[in-house]
C-alpha cells in the first residue's frame, strides 16, 4: 500500500514549476515515538516524516506544499496506519482516510459554514490546517457592510425559524421543592426550566444553574439558617421569593421571581431576541404564545438562545459568504473576547482561571463574583486541563453528592469527577469537555463551533501548549456582529 519514507516536507504535490502552491500544516496531537504523513500529494508512496513541536513532543506537524483541490491523506504512527478521526474522514481504497480541501483563489471559500459536516470534538483545536498565507485586512466599510446584512436578516426572520420539527420543554412548577427541582435538572440533562404559577395561570420566571450555585454556598454557610433537611420542603417560589439572606447580599443580576419575566413572542425578530438576551445578561429566553387577548392559557414554545439564532444566521449565509467580509477575519485581528494580557500591556478584564486543586467552594464564588458563567482549569503553565460552567453544578444531584461534601474541602478535580459516567473509558481532563478555537481561527470557524447546542464559549489557547490565551462567548460574538 505505502512505499518508501522521505525526510523533506517542501514540495510533496508532484508538480512542475509555475504552479499554485499552498503552504499547509499537518498536526497529529496524540503522541507516539515516530510519526510519519502519506496522502495522495505523495501517490501514497512517499513518508513524509513530522517532527514534535517544541514544548509539546506529543504533538507532530509537518508544513506541505499543495495544489488547490481535493486531498486525502494518513498518519503512520509507530509503524501503524491510523486516521484522525476529529476531522473529516471517508472510506477509500486506502481503509479510512482524512480528506482536505484547499481553494484556489479565485474560488473564494465556497461553504463557510458546512453543516453537513460531522460534529468534531471540542478538543481538536491542534488538528486544524493553518493556512499561513496573511489574511487581508478589511476596511470599516466593509465592517459595517457586513453587520447590516446580518442585522437586516435577523431583523426579517422571527422565533418560529428556532423551532423544532419535535421535542419537549420542561417547566417547573414554583410550589415543588428545591431539592426535587435539582434531581429534575440533572436527571433531564438541562440547567434552565421556566417556572409556571398554578395559581396565577402563568409563566413567572426561569431556574437556573445559578440558583442552584447559590443555595448550595448558603448551605455551607455556617451562619444560613437553610439546611439540607429544609431543602425537602423549601419551594422554588420560597427561594426565588427572596426568603433567604443571600438574595439580599449579591447582586449577581438572577431572574428574580419577583420580577416580570424576561421573555419573547413567536413573532418577535431574531434581532429583538438577541438584543434581549444581551442586554438583560440572560442565557435563555422562553418563547411564549397566548391566542387570548389578555394572555390566558399561554404556550410555551420553545426556550431561545444565542446559539439558536447564532445557527439561523450560519444556515442563512452558508452559500453566500462572500457577502459577509468579516467571518474570514482570525478573531485576533477584530475586537472580540476576553484576552489575557501581555507583558507591558494594560490590564482589562482579567480572565479568570483556576488549578485543579482548587476548591469547588473557590470555584463557586468566582463564577459568581466575576459574573462568568465558566472558569478554565489550568496547569502550572497555564495549560487547559478542562474548563469548570456553571451548569456542572447540577451533576451534583447524583447519588444527593450534595449533601454529602463540603465545598472548601472538595476539589474542583473531584467535582468533576463526581459528574462523570462511572462507565466512562476516559480519565478526568480527557479534554472531551472542552471546546477551544486557536487566535488564527477565522470568525467563521468559530461562529459554526458556537452555534453547537449547547456551546456557549471556546476557550482560545496558544497551538500545541494548549496555553490558555482568552476567551469567546458567543455573547462577544453577537456584540461585535450587532455593533453593541
Amino acid at each position: 500500500m505505502f512505499g518508501s519514507g522521505s525526510d523533506s516536507g517542501q514540495n510533496h504535490s508532484g508538480v512542475g514549476a509555475g504552479t499554485v502552491l499552498i503552504p499547509t500544516r499537518f498536526v497529529w496531537p496524540y503522541g507516539g515515538r515516530r510519526v510519519l504523513l502519506s496522502g495522495s500529494f505523495t501517490r501514497w508512496q512517499d513518508h513524509i516524516t513530522m517532527s514534535p513541536m517544541e514544548g509539546c513532543p506529543t504533538v507532530f506537524q509537518v508544513v506541505c506544499n499543495l495544489t488547490p483541490g481535493y486531498h486525502q491523506y494518513k498518519f503512520c504512527v509507530d509503524e501503524e496506519w491510523r486516521h484522525d478521526e476529529r476531522q473529516q474522514f471517508v472510506s477509500g481504497n486506502y481503509g479510512v482516510v482524512n480528506t482536505i480541501f484547499l481553494p484556489r483563489e479565485s474560488d473564494g471559500i465556497p461553504e463557510l459554514f458546512n453543516s453537513d459536516v460531522p460534529a468534531r470534538s471540542n478538543m481538536d483545536v491542534d488538528n486544524d490546517f493553518l493556512r499561513l498565507d496573511a489574511v487581508p485586512q478589511i476596511s470599516q466599510a466593509e465592517i459595517e457592510l457586513s453587520r447590516q446584512r446580518i442585522s437586516a436578516f435577523l431583523s426579517t426572520h422571527t422565533a418560529y425559524e428556532l423551532l423544532p420539527e419535535s421535542g419537549k420543554v420542561i417547566a417547573l412548577d414554583v410550589n415543588l421543592p428545591v431539592k426535587q427541582a435539582f434531581h429534575i435538572l440533572y436527571e433531564q440533562g438541562i440547567s434552565v426550566a421556566p417556572l409556571w404559577d398554578f395559581c396565577k395561570g402563568q409563566f413567572v420566571g426561569v431556574l437556573t444553574a445559578m440558583d442552584f450555585i447559590l443555595i448550595l454556598m448558603e448551605l455551607g454557610n455556617h451562619g444560613s439558617n437553610l439546611t439540607e433537611e429544609e431543602l425537602e420542603t423549601h419551594t422554588i417560589s420560597a427561594w426565588k421569593g427572596g426568603k433567604i439572606r443571600i438574595n439580599r447580599q449579591i447582586d449577581c443580576n438572577l431572574n428574580s421571581y419577583s420580577r416580570s419575566l424576561i421573555h419573547g413572542g413567536p413573532y418577535d425578530s431574531l434581532k429583538d431576541l438577541a438584543l434581549r438576551l444581551l442586554q438583560n445578561k440572560v442565557s435563555t429566553l422562553p418563547i411564549i404564545h397566548s391566542s387570548s387577548p389578555d394572555g390566558s392559557f399561554p404556550q410555551l414554545l420553545h426556550l431561545a438562545t444565542l446559539s439558536g439564532i447564532l445557527k439561523c444566521i450560519c444556515r442563512h449565509f452558508k452559500h453566500s459568504s462572500s457577502s459577509l467580509p468579516i467571518l474570514q477575519q482570525p478573531i485576533c485581528a477584530i475586537p472580540i473576547g476576553t484576552w489575557v494580557p501581555k507583558i507591558g500591556e494594560a490590564s482589562g478584564k482579567p480572565v479568570a482561571m483556576l488549578r485543579p486543586n482548587a476548591s469547588l467552594g473557590a470555584a463557586l464564588s468566582l463564577l459568581v463574583q466575576a459574573e462568568v458563567s465558566s472558569v478554565p482549569i489550568v496547569d502550572d503553565n497555564d495549560s487547559l486541563l478542562d474548563i469548570y460552567c456553571r451548569s456542572d453544578i447540577t451533576a451534583l444531584a447524583k447519588d444527593r453528592a450534595y449533601a454529602q461534601i463540603r465545598l472548601d474541602e472538595l476539589s474542583i478535580h473531584q467535582a468533576i469527577q463526581l459528574g462523570q459516567d462511572a462507565s466512562s473509558p476516559y480519565g478526568l481532563f480527557n479534554g472531551q469537555r472542552c471546546q477551544m478555537c486557536l487566535r488564527s481561527d477565522p470568525l467563521h470557524k468559530v461562529m459554526e463551533r458556537l452555534a453547537v447546542p449547547g456551546a456557549r464559549r471556546l476557550v482560545i489557547v496558544e497551538a500545541g501548549s494548549k496555553r490558555v490565551e482568552g476567551i469567546v462567548s458567543v455573547s462577544d460574538v453577537f456584540r461585535y456582529l450587532l455593533g453593541c
